[in-house]
């Protein structure tokens, strides 16, 4: 731990930084960055990079043009910031993603408006995760303020695409070797877990489309076809009872929160079907229904098992009647992750929650997924969790936003826990 006259010093910056503080995130959810379609990322990446820059931190922006997510019109822009001390290791990189879901409806204030008021923020973003891009940035420019040397050395990356995987942020970062097990020693991800929370793992996803595929014909001679809707229903109704019902039962060892998701599951997330034409019905018989399935698995199931058992329910539709037609489709897979037990990061994290909150921390593992999944799967970085400011309930919900109370609290252990590490 960091003695205590050079952590009084960072957190006596952090607390005349409060006002900063509030107006970085207020100013980076008043840019519109919805995924999809992926709007204003280098606006938002030029923003982080600007303070970073002006903060004396080394800033680069890499697009990730392999992607083809990265078009002319919405680029996928990362940008990444280093502060070098003595050595370059160890290594902490804070990582946050600046992409956020459309605003939906719902809202009584401006979605995008980043309203400051009742000691709390406003906007699509204040709590996922926006709110945490600007305690991480803070955290690390307190200690320069503070005249603190590093040992080591931190590193700040904003990134794209969280909300549909990440692909061309965290992982694209991984896949150059940016975050790599040969540089970097701890990942801190500011996602919304709150003050007390130390995020240390996540549940898999196993998302596919099940096709089913018909026979058009007229609209008034049915019998001439064969409805694709209709097969679907079948194969919905099989989920629904005969795996849907079950997973219920098999929970984690995993201390997901909140508690009723520590269970496997199965969400229809999208079904749609028949043949649309310039927005409207054309009255035929549906030759073609897809719908699209979220299964969220455990560390005690295995990718294997999740697979083999949609394929056999699909199978056994398939057979009750002839003529049904199901394919699978598979969208993304993503296996289970968990940081090692008594990680040092946990430990300094825990340490410092403690200091600032005034209790024990929580140690907690996500019922979705977010981009630890890429720094433990693709750059081998098992030192990741996540911890950030706001309310992880309201993630993706209208009027969403982060108390300033929280955001300061997690400021403040984010530079307690960089000052442990590498200061």
């Amino acid at each position: 731990m960091p003695t205590v006259d050079t952590a009084d010093r960072v957190l006596a910056e952090i607390e005349r930084a409060v006002e900063e503080l509030v107006d970085f995130a207020a100013e980076l959810i008043r840019i519109p960055t919805p995924n999809p379609p992926g709007a204003n990322y280098r606006e938002c990446a030029e923003a982080i990079g600007a303070r970073l820059s002006a903060w004396g931190m080394d800033v680069a922006y890499l697009e990730a043009d392999r992607r083809p997510e990265h078009t002319a019109e919405h680029p996928r822009v990362n940008v990444l910031a280093r502060r070098e001390g003595s050595a370059r290791r160890p290594c902490l990189h804070l990582n946050g993603h600046f992409d956020v879901v459309p605003p939906g409806h719902g809202w009584t204030v401006d979605p995008f408006g980043g309203l400051v008021r009742d000691g709390r923020i406003y906007g699509r973003g204040a709590s996922d995760m926006k709110s945490g891009l600007a305690a991480a940035a803070v955290a690390v420019e307190a200690i320069r303020r503070a005249g603190v040397d590093l040992r080591g050395t931190v590193e700040f990356s904003g990134t794209v695409d969280e909300e549909s995987g990440g692909l061309a942020g965290v992982a694209a970062l991984c896949e150059e070797g940016r975050i790599a097990t040969e540089s970097t020693d701890y990942v801190i991800i500011p996602e919304p877990f709150g003050p007390r929370r130390i995020c240390v793992g996540h549940k898999g996803v196993y998302w596919f489309d099940i096709v089913a595929g018909g026979r058009t014909a007229h609209g008034s001679m049915p019998h001439l076809g064969r409805n694709a809707i209709d097969d679907m229903s079948a194969l919905l109704e099989a989920f629904r009872t005969g795996l849907g019902a079950g997973l219920a039962q098999r929970r984690t060892a995993m201390p997901v929160v909140p508690p009723e998701s520590a269970s496997a599951s199965l969400n229809v997330n999208a079904v749609w079907g028949g043949q649309l034409e310039g927005g409207q019905q054309t009255p035929c018989v549906a030759d073609r229904c897809v719908a699209t399935f979220d299964r969220r698995f455990i560390p005690e199931e295995s990718l294997d098992d999740v697979r083999a058992e949609v394929a056999e329910l699909v199978r056994s539709v398939e057979a009750e009647e002839p003529g049904r037609q199901y394919t699978i489709e598979e969208r993304l897979i993503v296996r289970p992750v968990q940081a090692p037990e008594g990680s040092p990061l946990v430990v300094a994290l825990s340490t410092a929650i403690e200091r600032i909150v005034g209790s024990e921390a929580e140690l907690v593992a996500s019922p979705g997924t977010y981009d630890q999944k890429h720094v433990a799967g693709i750059a081998g970085v098992q030192h990741c969790v996540a911890y950030g400011p706001g309310p992880l309930e309201e993630a993706h919900q209208a009027d969403e936003s982060c108390s300033v109370k929280d955001l300061v609290t997690a400021t403040k252990v984010l530079a307690l826990t960089t000052l442990d590490l590498v200061g």
